[in-house]
Protein backbone atom coordinates (compact mmCIF):
# COMPACT_ATOMS: atom_id res chain seq x y z
CA UNK A 1 0.00 0.00 0.00
CA UNK A 2 1.48 3.96 -0.69
CA UNK A 3 1.74 5.98 1.91
CA UNK A 4 1.31 9.62 -0.13
CA UNK A 5 0.93 11.74 3.49
CA UNK A 6 2.59 14.92 2.24
CA UNK A 7 1.10 18.34 0.50
CA UNK A 8 2.28 20.16 -2.18
CA UNK A 9 2.49 24.05 -0.41
CA UNK A 10 4.72 26.87 -1.98
CA UNK A 11 6.88 24.73 -4.04
CA UNK A 12 7.47 22.14 -1.56
CA UNK A 13 6.25 18.78 -0.39
CA UNK A 14 5.46 19.35 3.58
CA UNK A 15 4.13 17.20 6.25
CA UNK A 16 0.97 17.95 7.12
CA UNK A 17 -0.09 20.17 10.69
CA UNK A 18 -2.04 18.00 12.71
CA UNK A 19 -3.97 15.99 9.88
CA UNK A 20 -5.66 12.70 10.11
CA UNK A 21 -4.91 9.36 7.76
CA UNK A 22 -7.24 8.20 5.39
CA UNK A 23 -7.62 4.76 3.60
CA UNK A 24 -8.01 5.23 -0.79
CA UNK A 25 -9.72 2.19 -1.30
CA UNK A 26 -9.52 -0.02 -4.31
CA UNK A 27 -13.80 -0.40 -5.31
CA UNK A 28 -12.75 -3.44 -7.55
CA UNK A 29 -11.04 -5.22 -4.73
CA UNK A 30 -12.95 -3.03 -1.46
CA UNK A 31 -8.89 -3.41 -0.01
CA UNK A 32 -6.92 -0.32 0.71
CA UNK A 33 -4.38 0.90 -2.04
CA UNK A 34 -3.02 4.18 -0.13
CA UNK A 35 -2.97 5.88 3.03
CA UNK A 36 -3.04 9.96 2.67
CA UNK A 37 -3.51 12.86 5.33
CA UNK A 38 -6.75 14.77 5.64
CA UNK A 39 -5.33 18.32 6.17
CA UNK A 40 -6.36 20.56 8.96
CA UNK A 41 -7.18 23.68 9.27
CA UNK A 42 -3.50 24.92 9.86
CA UNK A 43 -2.43 23.34 6.27
CA UNK A 44 -5.04 24.94 4.24
CA UNK A 45 -4.39 28.49 5.92
CA UNK A 46 -0.17 27.22 4.86
CA UNK A 47 -1.74 26.57 1.29
CA UNK A 48 -3.37 29.92 0.66
CA UNK A 49 -1.17 31.91 2.28
CA UNK A 50 1.36 30.84 -0.10
CA UNK A 51 -1.35 31.21 -3.19
CA UNK A 52 -1.58 34.90 -1.64
CA UNK A 53 2.01 35.61 -1.26
CA UNK A 54 2.55 34.50 -4.94
CA UNK A 55 -0.52 36.08 -6.85
CA UNK A 56 1.15 39.66 -7.37
CA UNK A 57 4.31 38.13 -9.39
CA UNK A 58 2.13 35.54 -11.29
CA UNK A 59 -0.10 38.25 -12.16
CA UNK A 60 2.53 40.35 -13.39
CA UNK A 61 3.83 37.49 -15.46
CA UNK A 62 3.17 38.18 -19.14
CA UNK A 63 0.56 35.70 -20.70
CA UNK A 64 3.10 34.65 -23.17
CA UNK A 65 5.03 33.42 -19.99
CA UNK A 66 2.17 31.66 -18.34
CA UNK A 67 1.00 29.85 -21.72
CA UNK A 68 4.69 28.63 -22.24
CA UNK A 69 4.36 27.05 -18.23
CA UNK A 70 1.08 25.30 -19.31
CA UNK A 71 2.46 24.33 -22.69
CA UNK A 72 5.67 22.19 -20.78
CA UNK A 73 3.07 21.04 -18.44
CA UNK A 74 1.49 19.28 -21.63
CA UNK A 75 4.55 17.70 -22.26
CA UNK A 76 5.56 16.15 -18.63
CA UNK A 77 1.65 15.40 -18.59
CA UNK A 78 2.37 13.05 -21.91
CA UNK A 79 5.26 12.03 -20.26
CA UNK A 80 3.44 10.64 -17.12
CA UNK A 81 0.29 9.38 -18.83
CA UNK A 82 0.95 5.82 -17.59
CA UNK A 83 1.04 6.71 -13.73
CA UNK A 84 -2.28 8.89 -13.74
CA UNK A 85 -3.88 5.91 -15.81
CA UNK A 86 -3.18 3.34 -13.40
CA UNK A 87 -3.53 5.76 -10.24
CA UNK A 88 -7.27 6.55 -11.31
CA UNK A 89 -8.29 2.81 -12.59
CA UNK A 90 -7.01 2.03 -8.49
CA UNK A 91 -8.66 4.35 -7.10
CA UNK A 92 -11.64 5.22 -8.52
CA UNK A 93 -12.79 2.11 -10.49
CA UNK A 94 -12.37 3.12 -14.06
CA UNK A 95 -11.01 0.29 -16.55
CA UNK A 96 -7.44 0.34 -17.19
CA UNK A 97 -8.23 0.73 -20.83
CA UNK A 98 -10.77 3.37 -20.65
CA UNK A 99 -8.74 5.00 -18.30
CA UNK A 100 -5.65 5.45 -20.32
CA UNK A 101 -7.66 6.79 -23.21
CA UNK A 102 -10.49 8.85 -21.57
CA UNK A 103 -9.71 9.50 -18.32
CA UNK A 104 -6.02 10.62 -18.97
CA UNK A 105 -6.62 11.63 -22.71
CA UNK A 106 -9.59 14.54 -21.53
CA UNK A 107 -6.78 16.17 -19.05
CA UNK A 108 -4.08 16.59 -22.32
CA UNK A 109 -6.97 17.69 -24.61
CA UNK A 110 -8.39 20.39 -21.75
CA UNK A 111 -4.63 21.87 -21.36
CA UNK A 112 -4.28 22.09 -25.37
CA UNK A 113 -7.44 23.90 -26.16
CA UNK A 114 -6.61 26.22 -23.52
CA UNK A 115 -3.17 27.44 -24.60
CA UNK A 116 -4.58 27.26 -27.81
CA UNK A 117 -7.93 29.28 -26.87
CA UNK A 118 -5.18 31.61 -24.67
CA UNK A 119 -3.62 32.50 -28.03
CA UNK A 120 -6.02 34.55 -29.39
CA UNK A 121 -7.58 36.20 -26.19
CA UNK A 122 -7.36 39.94 -25.99
CA UNK A 123 -6.73 40.59 -22.72
CA UNK A 124 -6.46 44.16 -22.95
CA UNK A 125 -8.21 45.54 -25.96
CA UNK A 126 -10.37 48.77 -27.01
CA UNK A 127 -14.03 49.21 -25.66
CA UNK A 128 -14.94 49.82 -29.38
CA UNK A 129 -14.41 52.79 -32.72
CA UNK A 130 -16.87 55.22 -30.58
CA UNK A 131 -14.56 55.31 -27.36
CA UNK A 132 -10.86 55.66 -28.57
CA UNK A 133 -9.69 56.39 -24.76
CA UNK A 134 -11.18 53.58 -22.90
CA UNK A 135 -9.87 50.20 -22.59
CA UNK A 136 -11.17 46.96 -21.18
CA UNK A 137 -8.74 44.70 -19.34
CA UNK A 138 -9.46 41.13 -17.88
CA UNK A 139 -7.08 40.58 -14.91
CA UNK A 140 -7.04 37.49 -12.65
CA UNK A 141 -9.66 36.90 -10.02
CA UNK A 142 -6.91 36.15 -7.28
CA UNK A 143 -6.38 33.25 -5.22
CA UNK A 144 -8.48 30.33 -6.58
CA UNK A 145 -9.75 27.26 -4.64
CA UNK A 146 -10.12 24.50 -7.24
CA UNK A 147 -12.19 21.54 -5.42
CA UNK A 148 -12.31 18.25 -7.90
CA UNK A 149 -14.51 15.24 -8.17
CA UNK A 150 -13.57 11.91 -8.04
CA UNK A 151 -15.68 10.66 -10.80
CA UNK A 152 -13.24 11.96 -13.97
CA UNK A 153 -10.54 13.62 -11.60
CA UNK A 154 -7.37 14.90 -14.18
CA UNK A 155 -10.14 16.31 -16.52
CA UNK A 156 -11.65 18.41 -13.42
CA UNK A 157 -8.58 19.30 -12.62
CA UNK A 158 -6.92 20.49 -15.78
CA UNK A 159 -10.23 22.47 -16.68
CA UNK A 160 -9.67 24.47 -13.28
CA UNK A 161 -5.75 24.14 -13.20
CA UNK A 162 -4.64 25.33 -16.88
CA UNK A 163 -7.68 28.03 -17.06
CA UNK A 164 -6.62 29.70 -13.50
CA UNK A 165 -2.90 29.57 -14.44
CA UNK A 166 -3.32 31.11 -17.94
CA UNK A 167 -5.60 33.70 -16.00
CA UNK A 168 -2.93 34.67 -13.79
CA UNK A 169 -4.63 33.14 -10.60
CA UNK A 170 -2.66 31.54 -8.05
CA UNK A 171 -4.54 28.21 -6.84
CA UNK A 172 -4.52 25.77 -3.84
CA UNK A 173 -6.21 22.57 -5.56
CA UNK A 174 -8.63 19.96 -3.02
CA UNK A 175 -9.05 16.76 -4.56
CA UNK A 176 -11.48 14.38 -3.63
CA UNK A 177 -10.22 12.32 -0.69
CA UNK A 178 -11.71 9.29 -2.42
CA UNK A 179 -9.14 9.71 -5.81
CA UNK A 180 -6.76 11.49 -4.42
CA UNK A 181 -3.10 10.04 -5.91
CA UNK A 182 -3.86 11.54 -9.58
CA UNK A 183 -3.52 14.59 -8.01
CA UNK A 184 -0.87 14.27 -6.32
CA UNK A 185 1.16 12.99 -9.08
CA UNK A 186 -0.04 16.09 -11.24
CA UNK A 187 1.31 18.27 -8.65
CA UNK A 188 4.66 16.72 -9.27
CA UNK A 189 4.14 17.39 -12.94
CA UNK A 190 3.61 21.02 -11.72
CA UNK A 191 6.51 21.08 -10.15
CA UNK A 192 8.71 19.62 -13.46
CA UNK A 193 7.25 21.70 -15.65
CA UNK A 194 9.00 24.81 -13.10
CA UNK A 195 5.80 26.29 -11.66
CA UNK A 196 6.89 29.69 -9.76
CA UNK A 197 6.54 28.20 -5.88
CA UNK A 198 3.06 29.22 -4.72
CA UNK A 199 1.35 29.76 -7.71
CA UNK A 200 0.01 25.86 -7.22
CA UNK A 201 -0.72 24.12 -4.17
CA UNK A 202 -1.97 20.82 -3.31
CA UNK A 203 -3.36 19.33 -0.42
CA UNK A 204 -5.80 16.52 0.34
CA UNK A 205 -8.70 16.28 2.74
CA UNK A 206 -12.65 16.27 3.28
CA UNK A 207 -15.49 18.47 2.47
CA UNK A 208 -16.28 19.59 6.62
CA UNK A 209 -12.31 19.94 6.83
CA UNK A 210 -10.01 21.28 4.37
CA UNK A 211 -12.97 22.69 1.96
CA UNK A 212 -15.26 24.12 4.75
CA UNK A 213 -11.70 26.21 5.56
CA UNK A 214 -11.03 26.91 1.86
CA UNK A 215 -14.69 27.95 0.83
CA UNK A 216 -14.98 30.42 3.41
CA UNK A 217 -11.46 31.74 4.05
CA UNK A 218 -10.80 35.50 3.63
CA UNK A 219 -7.89 35.28 1.17
CA UNK A 220 -9.53 33.35 -1.04
CA UNK A 221 -11.34 35.17 -3.69
CA UNK A 222 -12.95 32.53 -5.69
CA UNK A 223 -14.34 29.05 -5.54
CA UNK A 224 -13.75 26.72 -8.34
CA UNK A 225 -16.21 23.93 -7.29
CA UNK A 226 -17.27 20.30 -9.29
CA UNK A 227 -19.66 18.27 -7.31
CA UNK A 228 -23.05 17.33 -6.02
CA UNK A 229 -25.97 20.01 -6.09
CA UNK A 230 -26.01 19.28 -2.40
CA UNK A 231 -22.52 20.12 -1.47
CA UNK A 232 -22.70 23.03 -3.72
CA UNK A 233 -25.27 24.30 -1.91
CA UNK A 234 -23.45 24.06 1.19
CA UNK A 235 -20.63 25.74 -0.32
CA UNK A 236 -22.32 28.88 -1.79
CA UNK A 237 -23.81 29.63 1.65
CA UNK A 238 -20.08 29.33 3.24
CA UNK A 239 -18.40 31.53 0.70
CA UNK A 240 -21.21 34.12 1.11
CA UNK A 241 -19.87 35.86 3.90
CA UNK A 242 -16.75 36.99 2.26
CA UNK A 243 -19.04 37.62 -1.01
CA UNK A 244 -16.50 35.49 -3.24
CA UNK A 245 -16.82 34.71 -7.20
CA UNK A 246 -18.16 30.39 -7.04
CA UNK A 247 -18.10 28.96 -10.27
CA UNK A 248 -20.33 25.53 -9.38
CA UNK A 249 -20.61 22.60 -12.29
CA UNK A 250 -23.08 20.12 -10.36
CA UNK A 251 -25.56 17.42 -11.24
CA UNK A 252 -27.46 16.51 -13.81
CA UNK A 253 -30.39 14.49 -15.03
CA UNK A 254 -29.96 14.45 -18.53
CA UNK A 255 -32.81 13.78 -21.11
CA UNK A 256 -32.17 11.77 -24.30
CA UNK A 257 -35.49 12.23 -26.52
CA UNK A 258 -35.63 9.90 -28.90
CA UNK A 259 -38.11 10.85 -32.08
CA UNK A 260 -39.84 8.04 -34.36
CA UNK A 261 -37.38 8.96 -37.22
CA UNK A 262 -33.79 8.48 -34.73
CA UNK A 263 -31.51 6.48 -36.99
CA UNK A 264 -31.11 2.85 -35.97
CA UNK A 265 -27.96 3.86 -33.82
CA UNK A 266 -29.80 6.11 -31.32
CA UNK A 267 -30.96 3.47 -29.25
CA UNK A 268 -28.03 1.73 -27.75
CA UNK A 269 -25.86 4.82 -28.38
CA UNK A 270 -28.18 6.01 -25.57
CA UNK A 271 -27.38 3.20 -23.44
CA UNK A 272 -23.56 2.54 -24.09
CA UNK A 273 -23.13 6.63 -23.28
CA UNK A 274 -25.46 6.01 -20.19
CA UNK A 275 -22.99 3.20 -18.94
CA UNK A 276 -19.73 5.05 -19.92
CA UNK A 277 -17.83 5.61 -16.36
CA UNK A 278 -20.27 3.16 -14.77
CA UNK A 279 -23.06 5.98 -15.33
CA UNK A 280 -20.96 8.20 -12.83
CA UNK A 281 -21.13 11.58 -14.97
CA UNK A 282 -22.93 14.49 -14.79
CA UNK A 283 -23.97 14.22 -17.91
CA UNK A 284 -25.31 11.03 -18.67
CA UNK A 285 -28.15 10.77 -20.89
CA UNK A 286 -30.32 9.02 -17.61
CA UNK A 287 -33.71 9.42 -19.18
CA UNK A 288 -34.60 8.19 -22.38
CA UNK A 289 -37.47 9.74 -23.61
CA UNK A 290 -39.08 7.38 -26.76
CA UNK A 291 -41.77 8.63 -29.45
CA UNK A 292 -44.64 5.77 -29.02
CA UNK A 293 -43.65 4.55 -32.74
CA UNK A 294 -41.19 2.97 -31.95
CA UNK A 295 -41.15 2.72 -27.82
CA UNK A 296 -41.61 -1.24 -27.71
CA UNK A 297 -39.04 -1.83 -29.94
CA UNK A 298 -36.62 0.24 -27.99
CA UNK A 299 -37.05 -1.05 -25.12
CA UNK A 300 -36.36 -4.36 -26.25
CA UNK A 301 -32.86 -2.80 -27.74
CA UNK A 302 -31.88 -0.98 -24.45
CA UNK A 303 -32.63 -4.13 -22.46
CA UNK A 304 -30.17 -6.25 -25.13
CA UNK A 305 -27.68 -3.67 -24.77
CA UNK A 306 -27.74 -2.91 -21.44
CA UNK A 307 -27.49 -7.40 -20.99
CA UNK A 308 -24.73 -7.01 -23.57
CA UNK A 309 -22.44 -4.89 -21.28
CA UNK A 310 -19.45 -6.55 -19.07
CA UNK A 311 -19.08 -5.93 -15.75
CA UNK A 312 -15.49 -6.65 -14.13
CA UNK A 313 -12.55 -5.50 -12.40
CA UNK A 314 -10.83 -2.01 -13.09
CA UNK A 315 -7.32 -3.81 -13.38
CA UNK A 316 -8.49 -5.70 -16.37
CA UNK A 317 -7.88 -4.87 -19.80
CA UNK A 318 -11.04 -4.06 -22.15
CA UNK A 319 -14.51 -2.50 -23.05
CA UNK A 320 -16.23 -3.39 -19.70
CA UNK A 321 -17.14 -1.57 -16.85
CA UNK A 322 -15.68 -0.90 -13.74
CA UNK A 323 -17.33 -0.91 -10.09
CA UNK A 324 -18.68 2.29 -8.70
CA UNK A 325 -16.46 4.04 -6.24
CA UNK A 326 -17.08 3.21 -3.17
CA UNK A 327 -19.46 1.98 -0.56
CA UNK A 328 -21.51 4.61 0.23
CA UNK A 329 -22.30 4.91 -3.49
CA UNK A 330 -22.97 0.96 -4.12
CA UNK A 331 -25.81 1.19 -1.04
CA UNK A 332 -27.40 4.27 -2.86
CA UNK A 333 -27.67 3.03 -6.48
CA UNK A 334 -29.22 -0.11 -4.54
CA UNK A 335 -32.09 1.54 -2.91
CA UNK A 336 -32.66 3.64 -5.82
CA UNK A 337 -32.88 0.43 -7.76
CA UNK A 338 -35.26 -1.15 -5.51
CA UNK A 339 -37.31 2.30 -5.12
CA UNK A 340 -37.87 2.23 -9.05
CA UNK A 341 -39.33 -1.79 -8.47
CA UNK A 342 -40.85 -0.60 -5.97
CA UNK A 343 -42.64 2.49 -7.50
CA UNK A 344 -43.96 0.21 -10.57
CA UNK A 345 -41.25 0.56 -13.25
CA UNK A 346 -40.92 -1.91 -15.32
CA UNK A 347 -37.15 -3.59 -14.66
CA UNK A 348 -36.11 -4.73 -18.21
CA UNK A 349 -32.34 -5.40 -17.65
CA UNK A 350 -30.16 -5.47 -14.59
CA UNK A 351 -31.61 -4.93 -11.08
CA UNK A 352 -30.29 -4.89 -7.44
CA UNK A 353 -27.57 -6.86 -6.12
CA UNK A 354 -23.95 -7.37 -7.94
CA UNK A 355 -23.61 -9.22 -11.64
CA UNK A 356 -22.92 -12.64 -11.08
CA UNK A 357 -19.68 -14.02 -10.29
CA UNK A 358 -18.47 -10.82 -8.90
CA UNK A 359 -19.11 -11.05 -4.97
CA UNK A 360 -16.47 -8.94 -3.67
CA UNK A 361 -16.51 -5.24 -5.06
CA UNK A 362 -18.86 -2.38 -5.44
CA UNK A 363 -19.82 -3.87 -8.47
CA UNK A 364 -23.27 -2.66 -10.51
CA UNK A 365 -25.41 -4.54 -12.52
CA UNK A 366 -26.12 -2.48 -15.79
CA UNK A 367 -29.87 -1.35 -15.26
CA UNK A 368 -32.99 -0.41 -17.57
CA UNK A 369 -36.25 0.74 -16.54
CA UNK A 370 -39.63 1.06 -18.39
CA UNK A 371 -42.71 2.53 -18.87
CA UNK A 372 -40.84 5.34 -16.00
CA UNK A 373 -42.91 8.50 -15.28
CA UNK A 374 -41.24 11.15 -14.71
CA UNK A 375 -42.68 11.86 -11.58
CA UNK A 376 -40.95 8.27 -10.42
CA UNK A 377 -38.12 8.83 -7.71
CA UNK A 378 -35.58 7.30 -10.15
CA UNK A 379 -36.69 9.76 -13.03
CA UNK A 380 -36.05 12.83 -10.37
CA UNK A 381 -33.08 12.18 -8.88
CA UNK A 382 -29.67 11.80 -9.95
CA UNK A 383 -28.66 8.37 -9.32
CA UNK A 384 -25.21 8.36 -10.83
CA UNK A 385 -24.56 4.91 -11.02
CA UNK A 386 -25.73 2.54 -14.26
CA UNK A 387 -29.48 3.27 -14.12
CA UNK A 388 -31.73 4.55 -17.57
CA UNK A 389 -34.51 5.19 -17.15
CA UNK A 390 -36.90 4.85 -19.85
CA UNK A 391 -40.02 7.03 -20.60
CA UNK A 392 -42.87 7.12 -23.28
CA UNK A 393 -44.26 10.02 -24.74
CA UNK A 394 -46.02 11.09 -28.00
CA UNK A 395 -45.86 14.81 -28.89
CA UNK A 396 -42.28 16.79 -29.65
CA UNK A 397 -44.72 19.57 -27.08
CA UNK A 398 -44.68 16.41 -24.57
CA UNK A 399 -41.31 15.33 -25.34
CA UNK A 400 -40.20 18.82 -24.14
CA UNK A 401 -42.32 19.47 -21.04
CA UNK A 402 -40.86 16.09 -19.72
CA UNK A 403 -37.56 16.96 -20.40
CA UNK A 404 -37.95 20.67 -18.89
CA UNK A 405 -39.43 18.70 -15.92
CA UNK A 406 -36.65 18.94 -13.27
CA UNK A 407 -34.67 20.43 -11.10
CA UNK A 408 -31.31 19.87 -13.40
CA UNK A 409 -30.41 21.90 -16.39
CA UNK A 410 -26.68 20.33 -17.61
CA UNK A 411 -27.21 18.18 -21.16
CA UNK A 412 -29.74 17.32 -23.36
CA UNK A 413 -29.68 15.20 -25.89
CA UNK A 414 -31.84 14.99 -29.35
CA UNK A 415 -32.10 12.29 -31.88
CA UNK A 416 -33.68 12.89 -35.18
CA UNK A 417 -33.39 13.22 -38.81
CA UNK A 418 -35.72 15.98 -38.74
CA UNK A 419 -33.25 19.08 -39.16
CA UNK A 420 -35.55 21.92 -38.46
CA UNK A 421 -36.81 20.09 -35.11
CA UNK A 422 -33.76 19.39 -34.05
CA UNK A 423 -32.50 22.85 -34.11
CA UNK A 424 -36.08 24.24 -32.49
CA UNK A 425 -35.71 22.13 -29.74
CA UNK A 426 -31.73 22.81 -28.82
CA UNK A 427 -33.31 25.87 -28.32
CA UNK A 428 -36.28 24.81 -26.22
CA UNK A 429 -34.37 22.59 -23.75
CA UNK A 430 -33.14 24.29 -20.71
CA UNK A 431 -29.71 23.45 -20.04
CA UNK A 432 -26.67 23.84 -20.33
CA UNK A 433 -25.48 21.85 -23.31
CA UNK A 434 -27.54 20.35 -25.35
CA UNK A 435 -26.00 17.20 -27.98
CA UNK A 436 -28.19 16.16 -31.25
CA UNK A 437 -27.81 12.87 -32.80
CA UNK A 438 -24.86 11.16 -31.72
CA UNK A 439 -22.35 14.74 -32.65
CA UNK A 440 -19.69 15.53 -29.79
CA UNK A 441 -18.94 19.04 -28.76
CA UNK A 442 -15.99 20.84 -30.51
CA UNK A 443 -12.78 21.30 -29.12
CA UNK A 444 -12.84 24.20 -26.96
CA UNK A 445 -16.65 24.49 -26.39
CA UNK A 446 -18.49 25.52 -23.11
CA UNK A 447 -19.02 23.05 -20.37
CA UNK A 448 -21.51 24.08 -17.79
CA UNK A 449 -25.56 23.82 -16.64
CA UNK A 450 -28.15 26.22 -15.66
CA UNK A 451 -30.59 25.71 -12.28
CA UNK A 452 -29.65 23.24 -10.26
CA UNK A 453 -26.89 22.17 -12.50
CA UNK A 454 -24.79 24.97 -11.28
CA UNK A 455 -23.14 28.03 -12.96
CA UNK A 456 -19.98 29.64 -15.12
CA UNK A 457 -18.68 27.50 -17.49
CA UNK A 458 -15.34 25.45 -18.05
CA UNK A 459 -13.41 25.13 -21.16
CA UNK A 460 -11.74 27.37 -23.99
CA UNK A 461 -12.56 30.59 -23.71
CA UNK A 462 -15.05 30.53 -21.48
CA UNK A 463 -12.80 28.77 -18.90
CA UNK A 464 -10.76 31.20 -18.90
CA UNK A 465 -13.45 34.05 -18.50
CA UNK A 466 -14.41 31.84 -15.42
CA UNK A 467 -11.29 33.25 -13.97
CA UNK A 468 -10.85 36.47 -15.32
CA UNK A 469 -12.31 40.27 -13.40
CA UNK A 470 -13.25 42.58 -16.08
CA UNK A 471 -11.70 46.40 -15.58
CA UNK A 472 -12.99 49.31 -17.32
CA UNK A 473 -10.51 51.98 -17.90
CA UNK A 474 -11.26 55.53 -19.10
CA UNK A 475 -8.63 58.14 -20.06
CA UNK A 476 -6.14 55.09 -22.05
CA UNK A 477 -3.84 56.70 -24.59
CA UNK A 478 -3.60 53.84 -27.58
Amino acid sequence: MQEKRDFYINGEWVKSQGGTDHNVIDPSTEEPTAVITLGSEADTNAAVAAAKAALPGWMATPVEERIAYVSKLIEVYESRAEELATAMSAEMGAPISMSRSSQVGAGSYHLRNFVEAAKNFEFSRPLGDHAPNDRIIYEPVGVAALITPWNWPMNQVTLKVGAAAIAGCTMVLKPSEESPINAMIFAEMIDEAGFPKGVFNMLNGDGVGVGSTLTGHKDVDMVSFTGSTRAGTLISKNAADTLKRVHLELGGKGANLIFDDADKKAVKRGVLHMMNNTGQSCNAPSRMLVQRGIYDKAVEVAAAVANSVAVGPASDEGRHVGPVVNEVQWGKIQALIEKGIDEGAKLVAGGPGRPDGLNRGFYVKPTVFADVNNQMTIAREEIFGPVLSIIPFDTEEEAVEIANDTPYGLTNYVQTQDTARANRLATQLRSGMVEMNGTSRGAGAPFGGMKQSGNGREGGVWGLEDFLEVKSVSGWTP
